[in-house]
């Protein structure tokens, strides 16, 4: 019989689809593909790259936006509200202004909270369930209305937040008109396919990182390659490449893999205990 212990078990639980999903390692992958589609968006992007310096801080800022998946999904209910509540308080203070038409606008407008929301959990909706994580359509479904609770942490109002695929799919579709890769944009995918790296490392960056940027590039849908101007391969051979990446990386022991820092799932299993593991055959109907 499997131990428990009777702990917090934040804002998702074992029993949801976010905690069986997120313990994937393909997460790294998908988190890449956001950051391809968020950059898409030009008042978004925008209110990036005019509020830090994305090309020296990357990396920080990749971390930190695992820390925060990693907080919300796994940590205790008070951890999660309080990584949201410094997100809301960051996101207040800052502004970006339109080069063209001199508006200045808050980063935080709920348009803008929406598409980065939207991408982000499209993003690993789509890489997980394309590199062979056994997600139904029924699971992508419950994923979705699960993410208005990480939704209303950014400071969306959850009723406004796509959840099932047919929203998310309208949202896209009313969104894309307003999509277009500028000069931002084209910042961030030479950024993610050059991140700067110490030189003893430009041999590992050129060797790993970039099959790892070109495969999340290639999972972005035809519209994204489209405004990029780089073509993609066939459907077909992206979803091999996934698949096969998936495999390779998942055949890596979980506990090996978790025990990189902040450690957020172990600390999970010692508050909650054992029985709380992330496992996909926990995924049910």
């Amino acid at each position: 019989m499997t131990a428990t212990r009777t702990g917090d078990p934040g804002l998702f639980g074992p029993g949801s689809v976010t905690w069986q999903a997120h313990g994937d390692p393909m997460m790294w992958v998908a988190g890449i593909r956001a950051l391809y589609l968020q950059a898409l968006h030009p008042r978004a992007v925008r209110g990036v790259m005019q509020n830090s310096d994305f090309r020296s801080d990357a990396w920080g800022r990749l971390l930190r936006t695992a820390a925060f998946v990693g907080t919300t999904t796994y940590g205790t209910t008070e951890a999660a509200e309080r990584a949201g509540a410094r997100v809301r308080k960051i996101h207040r203070m800052l502004g970006a202004t339109d080069p063209e038409t001199g508006e200045r606008y808050g980063v935080d407008e709920p348009g803008l909270l929406l598409w980065v929301h939207c991408a982000e959990i499209d993003s690993y909706l789509h890489v997980l369930r394309r590199s062979g994580l056994p997600l139904t359509d029924a699971h992508a479904d419950r994923y979705l209305a699960e993410h208005r609770h990480s939704a209303r942490l950014v400071g969306l109002d959850p009723d406004a937040v796509p959840a099932n695929r047919a929203e998310l799919a309208a949202y896209f579709a009313r969104v894309r008109p307003e999509l277009a890769a500028g000069d931002e944009a084209r910042q961030v995918d030479d950024f993610l396919l050059r991140p700067p790296v110490h030189p003893l490392l430009v041999p590992a960056r050129e060797l790993l990182w970039r099959r790892v940027a070109h495969l999340a590039y290639a999972s972005l849908p035809p519209y994204a390659h489209e405004l990029y101007g780089r073509p993609a391969p066939a459907p077909a051979t992206v979803t091999r490449r996934l698949r096969g990446t998936g495999a390779l990386l998942r055949a890596i022991p979980a506990r090996l893999r978790w025990q990189l820092p902040p450690k957020h799932i172990l600390r999970a299993m010692a508050r909650l205990g054992p029985g709380a593991r992330p496992a996909p055959y926990k995924l049910g109907p």
